[in-house]
């Protein structure tokens, strides 16, 4: 099993495979519980909780907007109350994300070159004996590499619906990583896969399981309550076809 340099990465060796294409299949969406070791999962846990590089990133239409801590730290309220009011004024009616990225670069190069335990993972997660298990329970042979950014939900954070499906990018199955140790469905930050217009199905934000939804198939991050006692940690992106970015 591949190993990244200085972060041990090892998959469960009882995923059952079957059964995950199997659902896979049927609904477009397979919830792998315990997917790394346990290990494995404490460790990245702990990469993501510790880390102070954070940035929040929000959408204006077609527009990104980055905001680090130290920035937002310093906005006066008026300023972060009338960004809240532009952010749920977008989620009204059309497309709209409030959360905490850390990005992992596309480009094989940079991330071979890149000492950050992120770029390991998903150069751990573009490994053949990994995509070996990601085709086998997507029926997709040609899914070719991983891409991967790390997430964290805040109280007020959300995602709303989307189905992944851009352009040129070759996106096959989208994946959310969840790193939460204790978590409570009262507290928000469910993925809600949409069926149709008036059914759906949740999953609540667990421990060392990965979510795998076909790309096609519209979901959404509902949004986290102030209950919640800290942020809803998950690493995300896509399993996807044709040639690696140089």
């Amino acid at each position: 099993m591949p190993q990244t340099q200085g972060l041990h990465l090892a998959l469960n060796p009882a995923l059952d495979v079957t059964t995950l294409a199997n659902d896979f299949a049927q609904g477009g969406h397979a919830r792998i519980r315990d997917f790394l070791a346990a290990d494995s999962a404490e460790a990245l846990w702990t990469e993501l909780r510790t880390r102070k590089d954070w940035k929040q990133v929000i959408n204006s239409g077609d527009k990104l907007f980055e905001l680090d801590r130290e920035t937002r730290s310093k906005m006066p309220p008026e300023q972060t109350a009338a960004l809240d009011t532009a952010v749920y004024a977008g989620a009204r009616g059309g497309f709209q994300f409030r959360y905490e990225s850390l990005r992992v670069p596309d480009g094989a190069k940079e991330r071979a070159q890149s000492r950050d335990p992120l770029a390991a993972f998903v150069r751990w997660m573009s490994s053949e004996a990994v995509l070996d298990v990601l085709r086998a329970i997507t029926g997709e042979a040609g899914i070719s590499f991983a891409d991967a950014q790390a997430t964290a939900y805040a109280p007020g954070d959300f995602l709303t619906g989307h189905d992944d499906v851009v352009a040129g990018k070759n996106r096959h199955a989208a994946y959310v990583l969840g790193l939460n140790p204790v978590w409570r469905p009262e507290w928000g930050g469910l993925l809600v896969l949409h069926d149709d217009e008036d059914a759906g199905r949740i999953a609540v934000p667990s421990f060392n399981t990965l979510d795998l939804i076909r790309v096609g198939h519209a979901h959404s991050v509902s949004e986290v309550t102030r209950a919640a006692p800290n942020r809803r940690y998950a690493i995300t992106g896509w399993a996807r076809k044709g040639a690696v970015p140089a």
